[in-house]
């Protein structure tokens, strides 16, 4: 049985508080007022109250560390090497229409590096988690990534773009699900960027690609999924998918030929 730290007690005992509420406001959906910041890509109150939630607690255990949310920004702490990243819902539009696929993510950067994730799964109370050097956890079991090594038995996740989004985003999302569709056995799309990236950690999928997501989205899972024995680079195979909003995530056998097939889709 795992022994959480007193970091990892402090960010699931924040997440999980956040997602307590926002489990009383899924129930009561059809009622919740909801504003537009963009197209396809909406906020609620219960995307703000979650996030104002995870704010107070995790400044209450580290005052000194700063912080990178979804809806307030970057707010600098006087501590420069401790970062929080939030993302107090992920998979808003799920979440507005009724699908209880979401998620409360919360990663800590330490002196420019990934260091700890949380994600939080309120409708089924599963707790991700993982630190630098001990290892990836779903509750209280060690996650390891899937050790299939062949293309045609696997299983893969991705984000599709949504309305708004340049005419060529679209298309190339379309070449490159072709691409992996034709070597893999499916290709799922669930709209929570975090939960998918926790299950590749899980085994569950044997990876996911994504662009155009912001450090929130990835934070976590980035290290949930290195803890767990696996690959994640950007879409030109470097480590800068932070900066770049893209990410190729898989185990170790097959990190390397989902990254070749989505390039070659590219040119």
């Amino acid at each position: 049985m795992s022994q959480y730290s007193p970091l990892i007690n402090v960010m699931i005992a924040a997440a999980q508080k956040a997602g307590r509420n926002l489990i009383r406001d899924f129930g009561e959906v059809e009622q919740l007022q909801v504003s537009r910041k963009g197209p396809g890509d909406f906020v609620t109150k219960a995307d703000k109250k979650a996030e104002k939630i995870i704010f107070e607690e995790l400044r209450k255990a580290r005052p000194s560390y700063g912080f990178l949310m979804e809806e307030n920004g970057s707010i600098p702490g006087n501590d420069t090497s401790n970062t929080w990243i939030v993302d107090p819902l992920d998979g808003t539009t799920n979440f507005l229409h009724g699908i209880p696929q979401f998620a409360v993510s919360i990663g800590l950067e330490r002196d420019g590096d990934l260091f700890a994730g949380v994600i939080y799964e309120p409708i089924t109370d599963q707790t991700y988690w993982a630190e630098n050097g001990k290892g990836a956890y779903q509750n209280n079991r060690r996650l390891r990534v899937s050790a299939r090594r062949d293309m045609s038995e696997s299983l893969f996740s991705t984000g599709i773009p949504f309305i708004g989004q340049p005419a060529e985003r679209h298309a190339q999302s379309q070449k490159e699900i072709g691409a992996v569709m034709d070597k893999c056995c499916g290709i799922r799309r669930f709209g929570a960027a975090s939960l998918d990236l926790a299950w590749v950690a899980a085994g569950r999928y044997e990876g996911f690609w994504e662009t155009g997501l912001q450090p929130w989205d990835m934070a976590a899972g980035i290290v949930m999924i290195r803890e767990a024995g696996g690959f994640v680079s950007d879409s030109s195979g470097k480590r800068n998918m932070m900066k770049s909003g893209s990410i190729v995530a898989g185990n170790d056998s097959l990190h390397a030929t989902l990254l070749s097939i989505l390039q070659k889709s590219a040119k």
